[in-house]
């Protein structure tokens, strides 16, 4: 297995991980699993508050499939780094069909952690 499949894996497996605690309404333990970055440009009242109005609007997950995976050193609003960008194929509540994306970076510590989630 070359580095970039490990580093996908790794990043999936954290990826996974933090979608669980989203799915289960957690978002306490969502905030504390996600990157250093994260946490130093977000509270975890922000996300919870920000997290509560996007499960409001569109209700629980339903089913969700990965689509595909990205690769990159760079993104937008971050420093230089090693990023994994995650793409669902996500079906709602009340929304059918919904993109999420779980952007992961390789955290200060060594560990994959979330920096960023967005849904369209």
């Amino acid at each position: 297995m070359d580095d970039e499949t490990t580093m996908i894996g790794d990043a999936s497996a954290a990826a996974e991980a933090w979608l669980e605690h989203v799915d289960a309404g957690d978002h306490g333990a969502g905030w504390r699993e996600t990157s250093s970055l994260f946490r130093q440009m977000v509270t975890e009242e922000q996300w919870s508050e920000a997290h509560g109005k996007v499960a409001a609007v569109l209700g629980r997950a339903l089913r969700r499939e990965l689509r595909d995976t990205e690769h990159r050193t760079s993104v937008p609003g971050a420093p230089d780094g090693e990023y994994v960008l995650l793409k669902y194929d996500t079906r709602f509540e009340r929304k059918q069909e919904a993109v999420e994306t779980v952007v992961t970076m390789l955290d200060t510590d060594g560990e994959w952690r979330v920096g960023g989630y967005f849904v369209q």
